[in-house]
């Protein structure tokens, strides 16, 4: 296993992340357990969770799952650098009660102690916003977080689906306040979809921020979908079927395939590889179902892209180009 960075800190953690939002809604507890297992044994100790997992009127149940194998011992807390979310209503569906969700200071006093308790732990490593929160004060948000790294109950703060110009007024803040900032950025960052490098990652790593990216394969698209289907290995539904309904889309995957099978390669191990050579990424999350899945993805740890391959693939998915130049008409 690789280990890198989280961000400016001191933390090292590795190169993939285990994401868990499976965990409960698709995977049972027993094989979320073995998966968690399989992850630590190869190595892999960065889990990335949020207390909106399990949806619906299952939210939290995610971290349960997580805190149950927690308490099975075996140094599994201490071998792990535990991140999870705080922003939406986890009082039911519909309005919420005032101050009840998002980022006021309440909300998330409430939202890490119930973290804390389903999670089965005494701090979270990475307390990550799961969204901007428009009415909220960044004053505010971080005399909150101060508090509760004083408290000892979280380590470091971080973002998730923050644009580059709120990562900067939530850093110049923190410095304004002698806060120590966000460490980390979590966002949308794949083959397909690369507008994060108009802004949000050059942010980033202007503030020493970690990258991790979510959806690495963009919703499945990027995971050999086309071939599947023709196979009959599996039907595309959802997003990847929509996607797939716009000709142009269905080109441009096309093409992905052909490549990676002309080279031998696995589509979704690939997509993961190739973002492992991206400036400024920690790790990519990969959100298994099963074990096998998981085993897949720690191969494109072993998988080092080679120039022909790097430079077709940036042929059939073209980055927007370098900010601000990429803004010129």
């Amino acid at each position: 296993m690789k280990y890198t960075q989280l961000g400016r800190t001191g933390v090292k953690v590795s190169r993939l992340v285990l994401g868990t939002m499976n965990f409960g809604p698709q995977t049972d507890e027993p094989t979320s357990h073995t998966i968690m297992d399989a992850a630590l044994d190869a190595g892999l100790n960065f889990f990335d969770t949020a207390n909106v997992y399990g949806w619906g009127e299952n939210k939290g149940r995610t971290e349960e799952i997580i805190g149950n194998w927690f308490a099975k011992g075996g140094d599994r807390r201490d071998k792990v650098v535990l991140a999870t979310k705080v922003y939406g209503n986890m009082a039911g569906d519909g309005d919420p009660w005032p101050n009840h969700d998002r980022l006021s200071a309440l909300n998330i006093r409430r939202a890490v102690d119930a973290s804390l308790k389903r999670l089965r732990t005494d701090h979270i490593d990475l307390y990550q916003f799961h969204h901007i929160d428009r009415r909220t004060p960044v004053e505010e948000i971080w005399q909150a977080i101060d508090v509760l790294i004083q408290q000892g109950k979280i380590l470091y703060a971080g973002s998730s689906n923050f644009p580059g110009w709120k990562i900067a007024q939530t850093n110049e803040t923190a410095r304004r306040l002698g806060s120590y900032g966000l460490v980390s950025e979590q966002c949308l960052y794949n083959l397909a979809e690369r507008r994060a490098e108009m802004e949000v990652i050059p942010a980033a790593q202007e503030y020493g921020l970690g990258i991790i990216p979510w959806s690495p394969l963009h919703g499945g698209l990027l995971g050999g979908v086309i071939k599947k289907e023709t196979e009959g290995s599996r039907r595309t539904t959802g997003r990847s079927a929509d996607a797939l309904a716009n000709t142009a889309v269905r080109e441009k995957v096309q093409a992905y395939e052909d490549l990676l099978d002309k080279h031998g390669l696995e589509p979704g191990e690939a997509a993961l590889a190739w973002l492992l050579t991206r400036p400024g990424v920690t790790g990519p999350i990969v959100g298994p179902r099963t074990a096998g899945q998981l085993q897949s993805a720690l191969r494109a740890l072993e998988l080092e892209l080679s120039e022909d391959v790097l430079t077709s693939l940036e042929e059939i998915f073209p980055g927007p180009g370098p900010s601000p130049e990429a803004f010129a008409w």
